[in-house]
């Protein structure tokens, strides 16, 4: 008796198409099935890049979509975060270097604020006064890059690895980086 009702609600939820935002592409990425719009209003959908770009050096990224605008079955979503996957994150680390974490509040030039947290591994040990020089120095420059920049931008170039090579020349006096990573970025 149990099963029936609950194959009745089942069979009346409609079935949504979830398109992510235009710099991520304009395919559609699934479906999702709710019981009407307002349902779909806000919800968060939470997907790997590389389902999203078809990349798969963007496999170990996961991409955190939150629905904004549901047109009869689509819905749109908006950004709301990029992280890497704690298994990759925690392969980077390895003895004889040293992780450097940031974390910084940036704003666009449009005036939008969101977080931006790295990851920066060493080639060889270094001691603290290093650290935190090649802190100071991330975040001077994403300060500078973001505040010149859109967010969308900004994703786009670290992305495409140009942000992290610039950081990496801009560090080269201080200690030789060999990777640096987006640990999380959140809009």
């Amino acid at each position: 008796m149990a099963t029936g009702k609950s194959a009745d609600k089942w069979k009346s939820k409609m079935w949504f198409n979830i398109y992510p935002p235009k710099l991520l592409g304009e395919a559609a990425i699934g479906e999702i099935p709710a019981n009407d719009e307002k349902a779909m209003m806000g919800r968060m959908i939470k997907v790997s890049m590389s389902w999203i770009t078809h990349k798969p050096e963007h496999s170990f990224m996961l991409v955190g979509l939150r629905v904004n605008k549901v047109n009869g079955s689509n819905a749109n979503t908006d950004l709301n975060y990029i992280e890497q996957t704690f298994s990759y994150i925690h392969s980077l680390v390895r003895r004889h270097s040293s992780a450097i974490y940031t974390v910084d509040s940036l704003k666009d030039k449009e005036g939008k604020g969101f977080v931006l947290k790295l990851i920066a591994v060493t080639a060889n040990k270094i001691r603290t006064p290093k650290k935190t020089a090649i802190r100071k120095a991330i975040g001077s420059f994403a300060k500078e890059f973001s505040s010149s920049h859109t967010v969308d931008e900004f994703l786009s170039a670290m992305l495409d690895g140009s942000f992290q090579s610039e950081i990496a020349r801009r560090t080269a006096n201080i200690a030789l980086i060999s990777k640096l990573e987006l640990k999380r970025i959140e809009l």
